[in-house]
Parts: C-alpha cells; structure tokens; sequence
C-alpha cells in the first residue's frame, strides 16, 4: 500500500518525514481497512515514517488478530534533494518529472537527491530480506509512492524504466504474488516468480472518477488539465 492524504503545507510542519495523514487521508485509510477486514496477516510492515504507521494501524484495526507491526528503514521514500518552492504549484511542477529517466547512470530523486539506482538497490534488498528470511503468506507493507514504484518495477522485470509508468495512488492497494523455492543447496530460499495481480486499487474510488489527475496533482491539489508543467527539476 501508499500511505493516505498529507498535506505538506499544513501549518507546523517544518519537517516532511514526520507529516501526518489529513482527515481525508485517514478516511482512504479507513476505506482500506474495510476492504481487507477478511484479509489475514501473518505479518505487517511499515517504513518507519509517521504517515505509513498511522495508514498501516488503521488498516490492521480492521483485522481480528493483526501481528505486530514492524518497522523497516530499507523502505523510507526515495530521499529528495533540495528545492525551494513557494507554492503547491511549484512544488508539483518540479516533482512531475521525478521518475523520468530514472534508468539513466547517477539519475537522481531532484537535483541532489539519492540516486534512482542506490534506492533501488536499497529497497529491493529490503524487499527481499522480507521475502527471503520470514516465514509468511501474507503480508502488508505499507510504504510510499517512489518505493512502491520501484517494487513493481522488480515485480515485472523491467526495473527503473518502468517506474515512470505505474502511479500509485493515495492509500492505493497493489497486490504481487511471489513463488519461492529452496536453493539448490537446500539451505535458502530463492523468488521463482512474481505477477502483479492487483495494481493501484483505491477502495475510496474504485473506478477513479475523482482521481482522474496525476497522484502528485491530487497530493498537492493541483491541476495542470493533462499538460506537462513548464518547470523540469533537471534544468
């Protein structure tokens, strides 16, 4: 899953990792839950952030007997670099080309930011520490839209070029089934597979009637009406 709503804008916050979700954002949280009430977990994982805790708690409200929810550094959002912007306007502007060109050497989340190529390597390898070392079906991670991304990317094959095409949704539920096997050794397991089964569901608006702008422009209520913003964060 995404995390719900936040608004980066509200007043006090100095500090856009510890954010909290919105009224809207608990109520997408909320749709969620309901969604998954018959849904068991044998286990359940957050990015350590306050936003996919809180989405992630709701959730797991719903569920009889929830495990403990455990929190994993390896999936934090793609780290930013520095931008000024004075406005959501703006602020949506420099970060519509965030994913393009994710694939090209030393391409980075905003000038400065952490590399596409080491977030890659960091959230794939926490992806499978989760896979690879629990004893689990079903699990629920909770995390953001960059990490998201990227784990379809892993997910189809295609890797960083194709995060560009997969929009993750406030509180946006995708479903990967993953086949596992022993190593040749005997002493492991290895992923066989991996199908994507569900991508981007929005309980709260399953036919996207009211989402029909970008999940940047929904996040920081902007509409660019389908046109690229003029503002390209690479120069």
């Amino acid at each position: 899953m995404r995390h719900g709503h936040v608004d980066y804008f509200a007043p006090g916050i100095t500090d856009p990792r510890i954010v909290p979700l919105t009224d809207e954002g608990v109520e997408q949280a909320q749709a969620a839950r309901d969604a998954l009430r018959n849904a068991h977990f044998d286990i359940a994982v957050y990015s350590g952030l306050p936003r996919t805790r809180q989405t992630a708690e709701i959730v797991l409200a719903g569920n009889e007997a929830p495990p403990e929810l455990l929190a994993h550094s390896g999936l934090e959002e793609i780290k930013s670099g520095w931008i000024k912007a004075v406005s959501r306007e703006e602020l949506a502007a420099r970060l519509a080309f965030s994913f393009d060109g994710a694939e090209v050497p030393g391409a980075s989340f905003l000038p400065d930011g952490e590399t596409f190529e080491y977030a890659q390597s960091r959230i794939i390898a926490a992806l499978e520490e989760l896979v690879l070392e629990s004893n689990w079906r079903s699990a629920l991670v909770v995390a953001h839209e960059g990490v998201n991304r990227i784990a379809l990317g892993w997910a189809c094959g295609g890797g960083l070029s194709t995060i560009s095409a997969f929009d993750q949704d406030l509180a946006c539920i995708n479903l990967i089934d993953i086949d596992v096997t022993p190593t040749s050794d005997g002493k492991g397991l290895q992923i066989e597979r991996m199908a994507i089964k569900a991508l981007n569901m929005t309980v709260y608006d399953f036919v996207k009637k009211g989402l029909s702008r970008s999940s940047l422009e929904h996040l920081f209520d902007v509409d660019f009406g389908g046109l690229r913003p003029r503002i390209d964060p690479r120069g």
